[in-house]
């Protein structure tokens, strides 16, 4: 996994984060079920990675997409 796969997985989290809409919660990218496709592979790819849920979830919360992940212990 290569530093390009972390930048494009923190985007595709970022961007792709959940939105509460009446009908639940959707993509607030695309509208489709959350999570969808993108938000699920950069999860996996940022886990992978080795952050733990709880960073995942502040990039999202802080929601740059351009903000570089951390890699535990580095």
């Amino acid at each position: 996994m290569t530093g390009e796969d972390a930048q494009f997985a923190v985007r595709a989290v970022v961007v792709h984060a959940p939105r509460r809409w009446s009908g639940g919660t959707v993509c607030r990218n695309d509208a489709s079920p959350h999570p969808c496709r993108l938000h699920r592979w950069g999860q996996r790819v940022l886990t992978l990675r080795g952050l733990p849920a709880a960073e995942i979830d502040a990039l999202i919360e802080r929601g740059d997409p351009t903000e570089p992940p951390h890699r535990p212990g580095a």
